[in-house]
């Protein structure tokens, strides 16, 4: 055995940095170490665990990540800005901090999405300027800079005031596919993603992240793709890829074969399912190859040692219910992983999660006719969302604000144009017009920082906390209040403490250990299921499962399942004659009431803002009348069918 693996390693040593047959030539980084991001401390825990790790988690193992020697430690942006003012009541911006002061060696990288910052929509351009200063101050380095759309426009902005506050910026090409599966086609094929970079690389890339979100990135074409982009243009390239389709090691195997100068790869106990592929296996992998990382694998164990002793805090958010650790579905439906423990979350809120399978069946269709756009935050979420109302409404019944602004223009230019239908029905009374824009979004949005500024200052103290407000109006202003002691924490956002240590069990509470002959078994109860082990009394019982066949496998009656959900029944005051209640259609928080008590509304007009599904719902006036009262406040959460106004006949 043991010369039976030294002639594999010295074939990988011999191959690696090699093109394979018939595909070109190797690249000049081929024979160059090959560089690590460590995404651990952001994209790891905001694929498995919602983005649940605490500042106080973090900061005990910082200075061991910093003496990694790593390329850059992604710790910032994407989900974690809201998170933190959401759900942790935590300033963002001390995070930043923080790892700067423990972390002094190892660059600090981020993801930005381009005109969208850290929220979901296009924010004006005065607010990206700030935005972009405030973070490179608190000490954020490299900029990872994506579109939804790759629509570079809406890098420009954020591109060049990262250049102006003299750091990294890196832009991002979304990867994505059209609908085999692989790339090619129509859309998302090799020339693509050429032209992309060239592009980028114009506009004054100091490197290029092709960001697979998805994990669609099958090896094969993860080597022709960063071939290409080698020959194509002189700046680094780096692959970022997801686990969840099960190709991600493989790919980034392939793309270090190719050349690529820098992978993403978290610490085991965060890495695979739908985050990053393992560091450890690869650095083993690599190891006295030429682009062996040199990093040192037992400080990565360590590290990753650490990172498990948060599993009793962390499990509470991991809601994946599969055994498997990857989800081949994705090859077929392409949804990215964490965008399906979105999904699952959601129609749990909305109690219609038995039609999980409808939604990911109807969201190609509803990508399609948006125009195939890649399905990265906030597009993700824009098609997601929209794909689980048109299964519990009806298609296009209900269509969010945020869709809405896709269609007039104001996220950018999609990759194919939005289906003519979907569009006119998206625009059919659309605040700003009926006819999409062709410019960038930014140079038709007015200023806001003025605004943000006026309406914060009973109670902002620096330009950070002006900004939480700009990019989170409703949420922000409430964290706002939390952090100055003008509000008590709600539930939701009280940090969750690590769990207590458990009293010493009673000798009859004392664990026991069960025998040999014990077997495993899924139950299922009311569409919930339990794994319960079984243990014969005696030592006569049978050896195997199989011997004896459970007693109880009849299916338990279970409540029908209607094809289409029923309406939910408005909750809230009761109704006089002729008045009807504007319900939530799903749970949710109240943004805001466009229309003030008493004042006259006509059918169709809207009365409510709801954010559900981190969407923005318009929801109108069912007749013409007046509104009789407001059953709730802006910035409450409200469950399903709960009332939030009450029109009555005029």
């Amino acid at each position: 055995m043991t010369t039976r693996r030294t002639r594999q390693t010295s074939s990988t040593r011999a191959t690696m940095g090699k093109p394979a047959p018939g595909k070109g030539r190797s690249t000049p980084n081929a024979v160059k170490p090959l560089r690590i991001t460590d995404t651990t401390m952001r994209d790891g825990h905001q694929s498995i665990a919602a983005t649940r790790m605490r500042a106080q988690d973090m900061a005990p193992i910082a200075a061991k990540v910093d003496a990694m020697g790593y390329h850059s430690a992604e710790v910032w942006g994407g989900a974690t800005f809201d998170v933190a003012t959401r759900y942790l009541n935590e300033d963002p911006w001390d995070r930043i901090r923080m790892f700067k002061r423990l972390m002094p060696h190892t660059p600090l990288q981020m993801l930005l999405r381009g005109q969208n910052l850290v929220g979901y929509r296009n924010y004006a351009d005065d607010v990206v300027d700030a935005f972009v200063a405030h973070a490179a101050a608190c000490g954020m380095d490299i900029f990872r800079i994506f579109d939804a759309l790759n629509d570079e426009r809406n890098l420009k902005r954020a591109h060049e005031a990262v250049k102006k506050a003299g750091k990294h910026s890196q832009l991002v090409i979304c990867y994505s596919v059209t609908e085999e599966g692989r790339m090619g086609g129509q859309v998302y094929n090799l020339q693509y993603f050429v032209d992309k970079a060239r592009t980028l690389e114009k506009m004054g890339a100091d490197s290029i992240c092709v960001k697979d979100m998805a994990g669609m990135l099958a090896p094969p074409d993860a080597y022709e793709l960063i071939c290409a982009l080698k020959r194509a243009v002189k700046v680094p390239i780096q692959l970022h890829t997801h686990y969840t389709a099960g190709l991600a090691s493989m790919s980034i195997w392939e793309a270090a074969r190719a050349g690529v100068d820098v992978v993403d790869t978290c610490v085991a106990p965060l890495a695979l399912r739908t985050a990053q592929p393992a560091l450890e296996p690869l650095l083993v992998s690599l190891k006295g190859s030429p682009r062996d990382p040199g990093l040192d694998l037992n400080k990565a164990i360590e590290i990753g040692d650490y990172f498990e002793t948060l599993a009793p805090y962390l499990k509470q958010f991991i809601t994946d219910p599969r055994m498997a650790v990857i989800d081949p579905r994705t090859l077929t439906h392409q949804v990215p992983g964490g965008m399906v423990s979105n999904l699952i979350s959601q129609l749990r809120e909305a109690e219609a999660l038995d039609k999980l399978p409808q939604v990911l069946a109807e969201l190609p269709r509803t990508r399609k006719e948006l125009g195939y756009p890649p399905l990265v935050t906030p597009t993700s979420q824009i098609v997601g969302v929209q794909a689980v109302q048109n299964v519990l409404f009806g298609r296009w019944k209900v269509i969010s604000d945020q869709v809405r602004d896709y269609c007039y223009g104001l996220y950018g230019k999609p990759p194919k144009p939005v289906d003519l239908h979907v569009q006119e029905m998206a625009l059919a009374g659309y605040k700003r017009g009926s006819k999409p824009i062709t410019v960038r979004p930014g140079d038709i949005l007015p200023p806001e920082m003025e605004q943000a500024k006026t309406d914060t200052e009973a109670i902002a103290k620096d330009i950070g906390d002006v900004l939480t407000y700009a990019l989170y109006p409703t949420t922000g202003l409430q964290f706002l209040k939390l952090k100055y002691g003008q509000a008590p924490p709600p539930e939701p956002v009280r940090p969750a403490a690590p769990p207590p240590a458990a009293p010493a069990p009673t000798e009859a509470e004392r664990p026991v250990t069960a025998s040999a002959r014990a077997r495993t078994f899924n139950v299922f109860v009311e569409g919930k299921s339990f794994q319960v082990t079984v243990d014969p009394v005696s030592g006569t019982g049978p050896a195997h499962a199989s011997e004896t066949r459970p007693a109880a496998q009849a299916a338990l009656p279970r409540a029908p399942i209607s094809a289409t959900p029923a309406a939910p029944p408005s909750t809230g005051p009761a109704l006089a004659a002729g008045e009807y209640s504007i319900a939530a259609p799903m749970p949710g928080m109240v943004v805001k009431y466009l229309v003030a008590s008493g004042a006259r509304v006509k059918a169709g007009e809207t009365v409510v803002m709801l954010e559900a599904m981190k969407m923005e719902n318009a929801l109108s006036s069912p007749i013409d009348g007046v509104v009789k009262q407001h059953a709730s406040a802006p910035g409450a959460k409200v469950t399903r069918g709960q009332a939030l106004a009450i029109i009555g006949p005029a």
